[in-house]
Formats: C-alpha cells, structure tokens, sequence
C-alpha cells in the first residue's frame, strides 16, 4: 500500500532539500575564507612571534566561525538526514550549548572588532575616549576573554532553558497538571526567550554606536580634508573604511533581524520564512569575513596573491 504524501509534507521536504544544498555552498565557501585568514594570520604569528591587536581579535573571530559553520552544518544536517539522533537528550544538549557559545562568540567577537576599530580610528577629545585609546591594547585580551566566558554562559544556559521548555511540553499528560505545568514552561520559555534576544542586543548595540560614532568621525575627517584641498592617500583609505563599515552595518543588522526572528520560529514548521533566514545566518560568517579581507591591505594583498597563483598554476596546465 502506498503512502500519500501531502503537499505541505511535500514543501517541507523540498525546503529542507533545497536548504541543505544551499548551505553546504555557503559553508563551504565560508569555512574556505575564515580558514584563509586564520592561515595568514598564524603564518605572521610564527614569523614576527607576536600579533597586535587587530590581528588577536581576527584569529579569534576566525576560528569562532570556522567553529560554527562545522558544528551548524552538521547539527542541520543530521536533523534533516538522521532526525531520531536528536532525540537523544544528552547529545541534543551537547550540539545546541556549543551550538549556542560558537554563535554568541560570534557575535560578540564580531562586535569587539567593531570596537576597536572605532576607538583605534575615530578621532575625539573626550578624555574617557582618549584614556581608552591609549589603554585599548592591553584591554583586548581581557575583552575576548570576557567575551568568550560569558558566551558560554549563555550558551548554556539558554539550551538548559530550551530543554527544561521541551521535556516540561512532554510532561502535559493530564488535566490536573496542565496549567501548573503549562505555566511552567511559559516561564522558562520566555525566559530563554529573554536571555537569547538580550545576548543578541547588547552585540548589537555595540555595533550600531560604534559604526555610527566611527561613521561621523571618518566623514568629519574627509570633510577637513576637502576643505582644506588635501588630496592623498589618506583620504583614500578614509573613503575606503567608511564603504567597509557600512557595509558591515548593514550586513550586521540583517544579521541582527534574522537572529531574532529565528528564535521565534524555532517551534514551526519549514517554511519560506525560515528558509530565507537559514540561507543568510549560514551565509554571514563568510560574507562578513570576505569584508574584512578586502577592508585589510595585508590580507587583501595576500589574497590577490593567493588567487593570481592559482590562476597561473591552473592555466599552465
């Protein structure tokens, strides 16, 4: 006897499909570009022993992607091919809290380069801007540390209170527990809910106020120039950063979107919605680190290196 299938299962799998194709391009090609910068930056490390702090934050970031594309990829992968080892709750635990940490670390990383660079760059006479210029390199490893402890917290934490949500939805077996129990798990899924969307928006804001304030600092700077007709190369480099930055802002606040509207479709079904933000989460690791590539004349030169090599090697044979 054969089993009819519906269409609504029909789009699932087809989304699902389509999706798992899709992402395993875009991780790829995104663990290909962070595992280009982690590789250059290793290469300078052994040569010169030391890295400044652009470049600590840039391995770190580097390695937190290359991280979360893995373990993102394989997670979506067995949960499309191989569903039913996802019901084993201590493996599930496992894969979301690493899960979870590598995306926060992401983000959070993500956002300390956004503001080193605006204190590093930017030109201002408050005296707490300019006590954290003058400090801001023997801060960074303190920052990534306290980055990455606190991205773990909420890793798991946030994945222990998805958990106590799903085993507390499985415990609704009778009437007499059914609001106790349901009030329950309201509580700690709004609370997940809570400490996800604030991890989200604390990086989030980082970004924003230190894109904006880096922004206005670069576009007052160009604006001097020109009045004063200075064309040279650092007007150039001006320009140049600005287009970066705003691109990153506007990558960074699709990203943003994305995130939060993921944690509320979490509990539904495959969809064009979810879908689409699968197709950009998975995406933003690689676009963003190519941006950074392009915005950093080390790695940009070392890439055009890189590919003009390639490009030879495969036309002379």
């Amino acid at each position: 006897m054969e089993a009819s299938v519906s269409p609504q299962q029909s789009n699932v799998t087809s989304y699902g499909t389509m999706a798992l194709a899709i992402i395993t391009l875009e991780v790829f090609a995104g663990m290909w570009i962070n595992a280009f910068v982690v590789c250059v930056l290793c290469i300078a490390w052994v040569k010169k022993k030391t890295l400044n702090s652009n470049e600590k934050i840039l391995l770190l970031l580097g390695f937190s992607r290359i991280s979360l594309l893995c373990i993102a990829w394989v997670y979506h992968f067995i949960s499309i091919i191989y569903s039913n080892f996802l019901h084993v709750q201590s493996m599930r635990r496992l894969v979301a809290s690493f899960a979870n940490f590598l995306n926060y670390s992401n983000l959070w990383v993500s956002a300390c380069l956004c503001g080193f660079y605006f204190i590093k760059i930017a030109n201002f006479r408050n005296r707490l801007f300019i006590y954290l210029k003058v400090k801001i390199d023997r801060m960074v490893p303190w920052l990534l540390l306290g980055s990455e402890t606190l991205a773990l917290a909420m890793g798991i934490n946030v994945s222990d209170l998805i958990e106590t949500v799903q085993r507390e939805n499985h415990n609704i077996t009778s009437q007499e527990n059914f609001w106790e129990a349901r009030f329950r798990m309201d509580k700690h899924f709004f609370l997940s809910l809570f400490l996800a969307g604030f991890g989200y928006v604390v990086s989030f804001m980082v970004v924003i106020f230190s894109a904006v304030c880096l922004l206005f600092s670069l576009w007052r700077h160009k604006r001097r120039m020109q009045t004063n007709s200075m064309k040279d190369l650092s007007m150039d480099a001006h320009i140049r950063a600005m287009k970066s930055i705003l691109s990153f802002l506007v990558m960074y606040s699709i990203n943003f979107v994305c995130l939060f509207l993921s944690i509320f479709c979490v509990t539904k079904k495959e969809n064009i919605m979810t879908f689409l933000i699968k197709i950009y989460l998975f995406a933003f690791p690689g676009a963003h680190s190519l941006v950074l590539i392009f915005s950093n004349p080390k790695l940009e030169k070392t890439l055009m290196m890189f590919l003009s090599w390639v490009k030879c090697d495969f036309f002379m044979k």
